[in-house]
């Protein structure tokens, strides 16, 4: 027996209350697209009864198509928008599709086609409903018919994407390097101000520093958020107990990320790390003062989303002036590469890494690039940041060592479509 052809299509056309939204099914008449087709004509619902595509009455268009109201018709107002303008457009759409050759003219008595279309109970505009509805169905219909889009695609621009509807960005650690900046100082007023002189850039993460959060609490996360509303930011927690308790608390108060502590046990760390990736932020876990952090790693179930290599603030301070000091910051951060090693079989689909690896510790711009050297994926910096007079221009001065562009990255508040900054024939272009 012959495979049924199967397509799906989706398109969003237009502005405000009169915007098109069109999700579709095309298919052959003896599969499944068939079956759902005679049962949505011949059973409809309360609100949502399916109607035939016509261009006008008494001429219905080929594949032979129903259209499904996505909200609930309550009123004749509803109904002769979708009975109206919607119909006529669908119809048409799918008649032009055809004879431009998007559908093969030899699948019109093959095929039939289902589709789902949102018309807003505050739509007004018939003409602006019809054309937002005809260019939607045809762009749908040559998405279906191309399988856009391809995977490649769905990696490069999911974490770049923000739903127009949705009217939020929730940020991921989608490009790196990144350079974290850390604000551990409890002066709640002066972090605030730190965060509103930063630069517009992708390239930022905020930390909620330990010292900070013991002050003010997980709730002060929710103040930074009001002045940085889309920025990653994560919790420093140093969680060594507990961790599914201390991972909510985090969560709620709309962190990104949180950090347990190395030092935890391997079945605290374990939890710590299940808990936040079953919220879907991010697990960090710090090595500071891990003698062996590749064992400490190895002896866990489950897989980190990001490993700190931390040179802590008050070693840091008693090596001043040892010339020795470099040289231990330098051997802590030659674990990078293996770490990478130890995840390497633990890849992405997409090919990125599945752990990235930060650093902290005495960074500044002449310690940044040794450490991008390495392979760091993230560059965490405290008081050199945090405590500058200018704090833009610290700020930029690390971010001018990262590779790439460091300002916002233009492609992802476009709602661009099908464009071809991702070809399938030669895989992903990452930043």
């Amino acid at each position: 027996m012959p495979k049924s052809d199967y397509f799906i299509g989706e398109a969003l056309i237009g502005e405000g209350a009169d915007l098109a939204h069109i999700d579709l099914i095309i298919g052959s008449k003896d599969g499944p697209v068939g079956i759902s087709f005679a049962n949505a004509l011949s059973n409809p619902s309360k609100g949502h009864g399916g109607l035939l595509g016509a261009i006008r009455p008494n001429l219905i268009t080929r594949p032979y198509t129903i259209i499904i109201p996505k909200v609930t018709v309550g009123d004749l107002e509803d109904a002769n928008k979708i009975f109206g303008p919607a119909q006529a457009a669908v119809a048409k759409g799918i008649a032009d599709a055809v004879e431009e050759g998007l559908i093969p003219l030899n699948k019109v008595d093959e095929w039939l086609i289902i589709v789902s279309v949102f018309i807003h109970p505050a739509a007004k505009d018939y003409r602006k409903i019809y054309q937002y509805n005809y260019g939607a169905t045809k762009l749908a219909i040559q998405r279906a018919i191309k399988s856009y889009p391809p995977i490649e695609k769905i990696f490069y621009d999911k974490d770049r994407a923000k739903h127009p509807v949705a009217g939020i960005r929730v940020p991921r650690l989608w490009r790196p390097p990144y350079v974290q900046v850390a604000l551990d100082a409890p002066n709640i007023e002066k972090q605030i101000k730190v965060v509103k002189q930063l630069p517009k850039s992708d390239r930022i993460i905020i930390e909620i520093g330990t010292p900070f959060l013991k002050k003010y609490g997980v709730e002060s996360i929710k103040q930074i958020r009001e002045v940085a509303k889309e920025k990653f930011i994560v919790a420093d927690l140093k969680t060594l107990d507990v961790g599914k308790l201390e991972v909510d608390f985090a969560f709620d108060a709309t962190a990104d990320a949180v950090v347990a502590s190395g030092l935890a046990a391997t079945a605290s760390l374990d939890k710590f790390i299940l808990e936040a990736q079953r919220m879907g932020i991010h697990a960090f876990v710090d090595t500071m003062e891990v003698q062996n952090p590749i064992e400490k790693l190895r002896s866990l179930k489950q897989i980190p989303d990001v490993v700190i290599l931390h040179r802590a603030i008050d070693v840091e301070q008693s090596a001043a002036g040892d010339i020795s000091h470099d040289a231990a910051q330098k051997a802590r951060w030659g674990l990078v590469p293996k770490i990478k090693e130890l995840y390497a079989s633990q890849k992405k689909a997409s090919g990125k890494d599945r752990v990235l690896v930060a650093v902290a510790g005495g960074i500044e711009p002449r310690t940044a690039t040794y450490a991008l050297e390495q392979g760091a994926d993230i560059l965490i910096v405290g008081r050199f940041i945090a405590s500058a007079k200018d704090v833009e221009f610290a700020m930029r001065r690390i971010l001018n060592v990262l590779p790439g562009y460091q300002d916002i990255d233009l492609k992802r508040i476009h709602s661009e479509d099908d464009d071809n900054s991702v070809e399938k024939s030669g895989g992903p272009k990452w930043d």
